[in-house]
């Protein structure tokens, strides 16, 4: 029996670049406005590219739930499921719980969330698509992109923007490079939408900055809900490279996950200065991985400070995180608690002007930073006053550890031989 592919799929005209680009190039990126039909055009081609190759193939979005939502569970306009498009006779097996299909000839397709992307580690992916990038875990390129390179696999992402995050930093990068297909498609190029059904979105609450961003593709609206966009704008001059003083002290401030990340930021303070010199994350590991961590530093070490739940014993030690540490050898506060997290917010942007960023090893932490925003409340139209739970809170946590637990009379180590507050060499700034 003859199958046609796509089935049940035809590319619009003006989605028909994106859907020859792997042609040429093994790396796109379309930014494309909302209602486009991203998603329903790369579902497809990755089902036309796992048929064509046998191998594993990742779609990847911000989290589990929304690639439950929107690829699993997604209905197309026309009432057409998305896994539907994969026609039966090409289906070995599916599983819902982990978001995986198996075709006959052996390709595996997954849908994965990036607030997990650690569970890729190890495999051997031959084609990724991250959609809705300005929203994801930049870790998972990072995991994936050496794999891509070594096996010449191939990668294309879309999105809309949300500032100018990691999402805007690739595509600066992806548009000057003749490597790449890059699409830009703002409502006035698809026609799909008016002025007329702006002004509609205008009427029932959307922002101007929310039209901006969605429909019109702007990089230049700040990230919508953003707790610390304004702090990150003002901050970039401080960030850079700074090298780490052997006579000072050093901090650490976390944030505990047991099922998903802990975060710990390490500072020494110099002055006024409260220098953020390096950064480490990691999910699903015990404490002792943790502890290996710091034992592998080598820093010369002040007190760990730890949140309320540092005192918690865990079922697997029957000691708690504070009392690990502690055996370990390492000193240890915990930072108390009865601040709100709002609170806590507004205690890190009352700090920030003080902070100064490590520029590589803190890199995590400022794009976290950036991207730590306001939870939406899609019925109302309205950002509610409680941050969203994703990849950039374990970070945004931890700074709250730092900036409700800071002392300026208990944390200020400044060393005798630092003869003035902006000790490193200009020539050394990236």
């Amino acid at each position: 029996m003859k199958i046609e592919l796509p089935y049940n799929f035809k590319c619009r005209d003006y989605q028909k670049n994106l859907w020859n680009s792997l042609k040429e190039r093994s790396r796109a990126y379309c930014l494309y406005h909302r209602r486009a039909g991203k998603d329903i055009t790369l579902w497809n081609l990755i089902i036309i590219q796992a048929i064509k190759k046998v191998g594993i193939y990742y779609y990847f979005l911000p989290t589990y739930t929304q690639g439950k939502k929107i690829i699993w569970d997604g209905i197309t306009n026309d009432g057409f499921k998305f896994i539907d498009h994969i026609p039966e006779k090409l289906l070995k097996s599916k599983n819902g719980q982990e978001m995986k299909i198996e075709l006959v000839n052996g390709s595996i397709i997954q849908i994965i969330g990036t607030d997990n992307y650690d569970a890729i580690r190890g495999t051997n992916p031959i084609g990724c698509i991250f959609s809705e990038y300005a929203f994801q875990n930049p870790q998972a390129w990072e995991v994936v992109k050496p794999i891509l390179r070594l096996n010449g696999g191939w990668a294309i992402f879309n999105t809309t923007p949300n500032g100018k995050n990691h999402a805007y930093d690739l595509w600066t990068m992806a548009s000057e490079s003749e490597d790449w297909f890059t699409e830009k498609l703002t409502i006035d190029d698809t026609g799909l939408l008016t002025e007329a059904d702006m002004d509609i979105e205008r009427k029932e609450g959307m922002t101007e900055e929310m039209i901006q961003q969605e429909y019109y593709v702007s990089f230049d609206v700040g990230a919508l809900g953003s707790y610390y966009s304004d702090q990150i704008r003002d901050s970039k001059e401080r960030i850079m490279n700074i090298p780490i003083e052997p006579n000072i002290k050093v901090e650490t401030w976390w944030d505990l996950g047991r099922n998903d990340s802990t975060a710990i930021i390490f500072t020494q303070s110099v002055g006024k200065e409260i220098r953020i010199i390096d950064y480490y994350e990691n999910a699903n590991k015990d404490i002792t991985h943790y502890i290996k961590v710091l034992d592998e530093k080598g820093y010369r070490w002040g007190d760990h400070h730890l949140p309320h739940d540092g005192r918690m014993k865990r079922i697997e030690t029957k000691l708690s995180v504070e009392e690990q540490l502690q055996q370990a050898g390492y000193k240890t506060q915990i930072v108390p608690l009865g601040v709100s997290v709002n609170d806590g917010i507004q205690r890190v942007r009352a700090l920030f002007h003080r902070f100064y960023f490590n520029q590589k090893p803190s890199k995590q932490l400022v794009r976290a930073l950036e991207n730590y925003h306001k939870e939406w409340d899609s019925t109302n139209k309205v950002f509610m006053n409680q941050p969203k739970h994703d990849w950039s809170s374990h970070p945004a946590d931890a700074m709250r550890t730092l900036a409700v637990g800071w002392n300026d009379d208990q944390y200020d180590y400044v060393s005798d031989e630092i003869q003035s507050e902006n000790p490193w060499d200009q020539d050394d700034l990236a």
